[in-house]
């Protein structure tokens, strides 16, 4: 097995971020620093990253309904609580599937799968992620339909949009807007309603791919089954 791909099914990194561990000279086999990403790795070699052995695990997936105030990392220099904190009872070394704000609640995948993750993430697999937000404002189809278009965030235009205007309340200038993107940059759900006018008060993934959070109270988790593991990578696989 290649080297780059020996760490990401060690859950370590994903594919991308173990190419550039590599080429930094952070990964050594046998003791010897390896720059090749081509370089093969048996089961009998030691692999080590800056001096710290790692070993393939059994694939795990895991899907967490975050609460808000949780951050999206393996761990915290601030001590603040993060998703793994809550995965209570899992050996394996899992890491979150992309991420949500801190104060952004709902739908996240956790897992020791590098290749998973790096197909799950990666933008040209238009893999389903839907929100649902309340906004300050009142949401129309004329404001909301730039987004349709693709708008404008951070200097990069984004890919076009679905909304789906759920209520309205005009008394109390707010309104809730479930809205479907492909993508997953930073903070883009939030700055994508607020290029047209509405500030986001309180924001929630309800869907990814072809999963929902059927079951699960905020803070619960449970284990992926095979069959929704499949449907994830066919979803990413007919995208293409």
């Amino acid at each position: 097995m290649r080297i780059n791909k020996y760490i990401a099914h060690a859950g370590v990194a994903s594919r991308r971020k173990a190419e550039e561990l590599i080429k930094n000279g952070h990964v050594t086999i046998n003791g010897k620093v390896v720059d090749n990403l081509a370089t093969q790795v048996t089961s009998s070699d030691r692999v080590e990253i800056d001096a710290n052995p790692i070993y393939n695990e059994e694939k795990v997936y895991y899907l967490l309904n975050k609460p808000r105030g949780v951050i999206s990392s393996v761990s915290d220099d601030k001590g603040r609580k993060t998703v793994v904190d809550l995965l209570s009872g899992v050996k394996e070394r899992i890491y979150p599937v992309g991420r949500l704000d801190w104060d952004t609640s709902g739908l996240l995948i956790l897992t020791n799968d590098g290749d998973f993750t790096d197909k799950m993430i990666h933008p040209r697999n238009e893999i389903d992620k839907i929100y649902l937000a309340r906004v300050k404002g009142i949401a129309t189809k004329d404001n909301l339909r730039p987004l349709t278009r693709g708008i404008l965030i951070d200097g990069k235009k984004t890919k076009p949009a679905h909304y789906h205007i759920v209520r309205v309340d005009k008394e109390k200038n707010r309104s809730v807007v479930e809205l479907t993107i492909h993508e997953g940059r930073n903070h883009q759900a939030k700055k994508m309603f607020e290029e047209v006018g509405l500030l986001v008060d309180k924001l929630s993934r309800i869907q990814f791919g072809t999963l929902d959070l059927t079951g699960l109270r905020p803070g619960e988790f449970r284990k992926l089954r095979k069959k929704e593991v499949s449907q994830l990578h066919n979803v990413a696989v007919n995208r293409k």
